[in-house]
């Protein structure tokens, strides 16, 4: 598999969505991300998840296009008193760089760190590519996760200013 040279993110477009819903269905993403909605095969709860996004001032979303080809999304959005990021890929573009080369695009459009971010802890590579972009795990938090029908454990990561796009 050979990495992508760069990649773009860009406002997410209607047309992205079915590839979103699509990348949602992956049974290893489901297994890998853990904490996801309770069911992934939900069109209507999808789509009513996606209008409110998009339909949200406070949240930041965008497409990851690479190759001319959706390959995800990665969004910025209020938790509680903190701005957590999240993102998701095809798993087609896993292990590839995308994940990495988009997060650091994303960070560039939020002004205001400390931004958090959380991983399942056996979750490697979204770790991996949260410590390359400066997050820090900062504390673990137990929860049930939909994705493995089970508790389990996630680490929480934080990104100060001092360590954005180090």
């Amino acid at each position: 598999m050979s990495r992508f040279e760069s990649i773009t993110i860009r406002e997410v477009e209607s047309s992205d969505l079915e590839t979103f819903y699509e990348h949602q269905l992956d049974p290893e993403a489901i297994r890998m991300a853990a904490f996801v909605c309770e069911d992934p095969k939900d069109k209507v709860a999808f789509d009513a998840h996606w209008n409110k996004i998009l339909n949200s001032s406070q949240i930041t979303q965008r497409t990851i296009v690479a190759e001319g080809q959706v390959a995800g999304h990665i969004a910025c959005y209020p938790h509680g008193e903190n701005i957590e990021v999240t993102y998701w890929l095809g798993r087609e573009f896993w292990g590839r760089g995308l994940a990495t080369q988009g997060l650091n695009r994303m960070l560039h459009l939020v002004v205001d760190p400390p931004i958090f971010a959380r991983a399942a802890t056996d979750n490697i590579g979204s770790i991996r590519v949260l410590q390359k972009c400066g997050f820090k795990i900062v504390g673990k938090n137990k929860d049930f996760a939909n994705g493995r029908g089970e508790d389990m454990e996630e680490y929480i990561l934080r990104l100060d200013l001092d360590q954005a796009n180090e």
